[in-house]
């Protein structure tokens, strides 16, 4: 990363053709994708692993389901700040660490299925550590992609990044459900503490990027500079947390099958949203993408909320997945570049925090508006939601950021 005394190299000063960024992103991008597999594999199966195999509420599967991102709330911004001083590499591989840590707390709950509260406990326990990891893996790849690329590419930074992130979680989904119904759960406790060993074995050989040495008041700068992008962000992601949490439930409620074509219809639409669309934000500006993607993801959610079929869910659920695709990148720009560029580690993971803090609230109240209104009601609710990030992001919009 560039010191605050440092002319602006040729990759800050103006963005890049696309292969060149991808081609100095891809082993970031092939690490992110292995430690994302794991959370795609649990997605569609942990729900049922509580509903049904542990006899727990729709507020019970929320509040599990979010602890991952509580966690990865409290430790984002601790993740970025050791990103920026120590280097990205160092954040990744103790990321990895946490996520097999979180497998082998997995794989202790089982042993206490007979005891329902103490296995969602220790459950509790493995998505916590997963949080911690989630944050490092993530800092350090945003980072390290950063560096590399320059801040005039943070756009096609943070789209690249999500499609890999996403196509684990498409190609995750399939092979979760495939694993379960064969094994059952502990087949995925087993996945999460292996899988982290192919990715160090991506990271060890990769040259390391060194850290800054960190200015006192950085917070103070980045919090002014991200907080609007932020709760664009938090009510923007929304959508996604209601798709990941419940569609598994609202499947097992109308008797549909075939559950994880729904997280990768998600997950592909998602995908496809970045590739077509990733490069945007850097050229016609990210506040201008994201008020009209997650308006794109608002009909996508009322469509789920009146599915009658699993045809009509799936278009919602792409819809949903296009149109989030273009979100975080989308008002992303709009952070870092209204940020020191010292603190581009902290900057980024103060903006994701406010991913976590959504998911983390989302998931407990969605469940309680689940048990009051039905699983459906959750995408009104969060279509709603998504319709106000569209009224920051306008705002935002008229207020152009500054490179």
């Amino acid at each position: 990363m560039t010191a605050p005394h440092d002319p602006p190299t040729a990759s800050e000063a103006k963005p890049v053709a696309l292969p060149r960024v991808l081609l100095t992103l891809m082993p970031v991008m092939g690490v992110l994708f292995v430690a994302y597999l794991i959370v795609g594999i649990a997605m569609p199966v942990l729900p049922l692993h509580l509903n049904l195999g542990l006899g727990q509420s729709a507020f019970v599967v929320g509040l599990v389901g979010s602890m991952q991102y509580i966690t990865a709330l409290f430790s984002r911004m601790w993740a970025g700040v050791y990103s920026d001083a120590h280097g990205a590499k160092q954040a990744m591989i103790l990321g990895q660490a946490a996520v097999i840590l979180g497998g082998v707390a997995y794989l202790v709950s089982l042993y206490f299925v007979g005891n329902p509260e103490l296995s969602v406990a220790i459950l509790m326990v493995a998505r916590a550590l997963l949080g911690v990891a989630q944050s490092f893996v993530v800092m350090g790849s945003m980072s390290w992609g950063l560096a590399l690329a320059g801040p005039a590419n943070a756009g096609k930074v943070l789209a690249w990044m999500g499609i890999s992130l996403y196509a684990a979680f498409a190609l995750g989904a399939p092979i979760g459900t495939f694993l379960f119904d064969r094994y059952g759960f502990v087949a995925i406790a087993l996945a999460t503490m292996i899988a982290p060993a192919a990715a160090l074995l991506l990271i060890l050989p990769m040259k390391a990027v060194p850290g800054v040495p960190q200015p006192r008041g950085g917070f103070t700068a980045v919090a002014g500079a991200v907080w609007l992008p932020g709760v664009g962000l938090a009510l923007g992601c929304v959508g996604f947390g209601a798709i990941s949490t419940f569609i598994a439930l609202l499947y097992v409620e109308r008797g549909w099958d075939q559950v994880w074509v729904a997280f990768t219809t998600s997950a592909l639409a998602f995908v496809a949203g970045r590739i077509t669309l990733g490069h945007l934000p850097d050229k016609v500006g990210g506040a201008k993408i994201a008020s009209i993607c997650v308006l794109v993801e608002a009909l996508g959610q009322v469509l789920i909320w009146q599915a009658q079929s699993p045809p009509m869910a799936l278009v919602g659920i792409a819809m949903t997945g296009f149109g989030y695709a273009l979100v975080y990148p989308g008002l992303g720009v709009e952070a870092i570049r209204r940020a020191p560029p010292q603190n581009r580690g902290l900057a980024m993971g103060a903006f994701t925090a406010f991913y976590d803090l959504s998911l983390a609230i989302s998931g407990p109240l969605l469940g309680i508006i689940a048990g009051a209104a039905g699983i459906a009601s959750v995408f009104f609710v969060s279509a709603l939601t998504a319709v106000t990030a569209a009224m920051i992001a306008g705002w935002l919009m008229m207020r152009p950021a500054r490179m």
